[in-house]
This record gives structure tokens, sequence and C-alpha cells, in this order.
């Protein structure tokens, strides 16, 4: 079924629409994460618990290399699933017009970024994209996203698993913004970050 106030190119899976609203209640700093045509359920199943966890909404953008009722994907989303927020997009360019159409930076994760993901200011509403397991991005997605961070490794080490490293980026996004569930408030700029912090 379509979000209301969006075009047909995007639809919630399940309870997407009310639990975006409920993750975001509990999470000020409205970050996201996005698979690009993810490959591998079980990653994705971990993702979308992740998220239902901390309520942050996962984008998926098609096509994915398996359907959703998969018994691999459930199996790693276990009962979260029906609380994760789940938005599907038909392909690259109409997840980026829905990013820009609402003020969000799209934020890559890749091992060819320059930026250590810890050294990156992330800001409210920032959208973590995560690669297809076994390919990555093309070259397009890479050069339009408008910002791309890399977690560092041991030499001869060539990349983490794709839902640890979305784990561990979105832990530090939300650690910046005091974004976890829980986290107390207090007097923030207008980019979600807590005045004062280190």
């Amino acid at each position: 079924r379509s979000i209301p106030g969006e075009r047909s190119g995007m639809t919630a899976a399940g309870g997407a629409e009310k639990a975006v609203s409920a993750g975001w209640a509990a999470n000020p700093a409205r970050l996201a994460l996005a698979l690009y045509q993810p490959d591998i359920p079980q990653n994705t199943g971990t993702l979308l618990r992740l998220g239902a966890c901390l309520g942050v909404p996962v984008h998926v953008i098609e096509p994915a290399g398996f359907v959703f009722s998969d018994r691999r994907l459930r199996r790693a989303g276990l009962d979260y699933l029906p609380r994760a927020a789940r938005i599907h997009h038909d392909d690259w360019p109409a997840f980026r017009s829905w990013a820009r159409r609402e003020g969000r930076r799209i934020v890559l994760l890749t091992t060819r970024a320059e930026t250590d993901h810890a050294d990156l200011i992330y800001l409210k509403g920032d959208v973590l994209l995560l690669g297809r397991e076994s390919a990555g991005v093309p070259e397009e997605v890479h050069r339009q996203a408008d910002r791309r961070v890399r977690i560092p490794l041991l030499p001869g080490c060539r990349s983490l698993n794709q839902a640890v490293a979305g784990a561990m980026v979105l832990g530090e996004a939300l650690r910046q913004l005091a974004g976890f569930p829980g986290s107390p408030d207090g007097e923030r700029d207008d980019d979600g970050h807590r005045l004062g912090a280190g």
C-alpha cells in the first residue's frame, strides 16, 4: 500500500507507516537505513531487526535478490519484523527523488571512501546507504551520494559483513545525535547535536 502523500514509486510494507511514526517519536535524530538491491536475506533480516529495536526505518531499493517471505529473512528478523518500518522504492531514481524531496542527505558506506565513519559529522535526517553484498553500488550511485564513509580495517581485510557495517555506522550516528532510545534530552543545535557534547 502506498504511503499517503507519496507517489506510486514508494510503498510501505506491513505496519510501516505506524512504525515510522513510532520510531521517529523514539528517535528524534530521524535517521534511516537504505539497502541498495540487497541479495542476502539474512543480512536484511538482521538490519530490519536493528531498525525495529532502535526506531530506525529501513528503505529497500529494488530489485532485491530474494522475496521478503524468505524463511532465511524471517529467521534473522525473528518476531521483530512486524515492528520494522520497511519502505520499498522501485529503483535508485525513485529513492533519490524521495531523498531530495525530503531534504535528506545520503551517506554511502563504501570501502572506496576517504573519510572514516567516526570522522563524519552526522546530521539529523541522514540516510545511511548500504550497497549490495555481492557488488556494492554502481558508479552512478557512488557519485550521487552526498557523503561517503568507510570503516577503517587492518591491512589485508577487505570488508565487513553488511549488517555489521550498518550497525557500526548507525551506532556512531545515533551516538553523535543522542538518538538512541532513552537518550537524555538536552539543549541541541539545529542539526540535532547536543550543545557542549564532545
